[in-house]
């Protein structure tokens, strides 16, 4: 039997990576929002180096690769289905928004529980520490869905504007946002999360949103 691809699925990924492209992590992301909380937490803060930081960045797209697209189509069982490699293996998200509950409210579920689930603890563990000392680590470094969206940053319908007219180069937008952008030389980059922080702090409003129209 023949691989399955869910293109249900997939057509509806691509869909709202061109309606909103990464928008989706800033505005609807349940997870963006604890590493937000979290790092609200009074505690030092770092910044992670450039050379580390930049090259760090492309790791959620292999990430993507191998966990979301390889893994699924060539190490699917004889029914053609594989399991979801990066949900059982990697994902914080479903261990704390799922896992974890689950296991509180099912003892026999908690007996059940081994050394993958235990894994999964240990990398929310890591992600949360981390979250509280970096801005949306996982969301930065890790997440295949954020690079997934970010292929499409550049051509969906929502996009930010800088004014240069306007713009005072005080990079306070630069300071503000959770993804280290450089805001005023490519305020569109893959790795804007369309939070807002930026257009919020401008002090001469340099910053707008704007919806892309198609040329007639």
């Amino acid at each position: 039997m023949g691989r399955r691809i869910p293109f249900y699925v997939l057509g509806m990924l691509m869909l709202v990576g061109i309606l909103i492209g990464r928008a989706a992590c800033g505005l609807l992301c349940p997870f963006g929002l604890v590493q937000d909380l979290l790092h609200k937490i009074p505690a030092p803060k770092i910044k992670v180096p450039l050379k580390i930081d930049r090259p760090a960045r492309y790791l959620k797209y292999l990430i993507l690769l191998v966990t979301v697209i390889l893994l699924p189509l060539f190490a699917a069982d004889q029914t053609g289905i594989a399991p979801p490699y990066f949900c059982k293996y990697i994902c914080p998200a479903g261990t704390l928004e799922g896992g974890i509950p689950l296991l509180l409210t099912n003892e026999s579920l908690r007996a059940a529980a081994g050394a993958l689930f235990s894994w999964k603890l240990l990398v929310l563990l890591v992600i949360v520490l981390a979250s509280v000392c970096i801005h949306r680590p996982f969301c930065r470094y890790l997440c295949p869905l954020g690079a997934f969206y970010a292929l499409f940053q550049r051509f969906s319908f929502y996009q930010l504007h800088l004014d240069a007219d306007k713009c005072i180069d005080c990079k306070k937008c630069e300071h503000s946002c959770p993804m280290a952008v450089e805001v005023t030389k490519n305020i569109n980059s893959p790795e804007c999360i369309r939070c807002g922080k930026c257009k919020a702090v401008c002090p001469t409003g340099a910053i707008s949103s704007k919806r892309v129209r198609s040329k007639k």
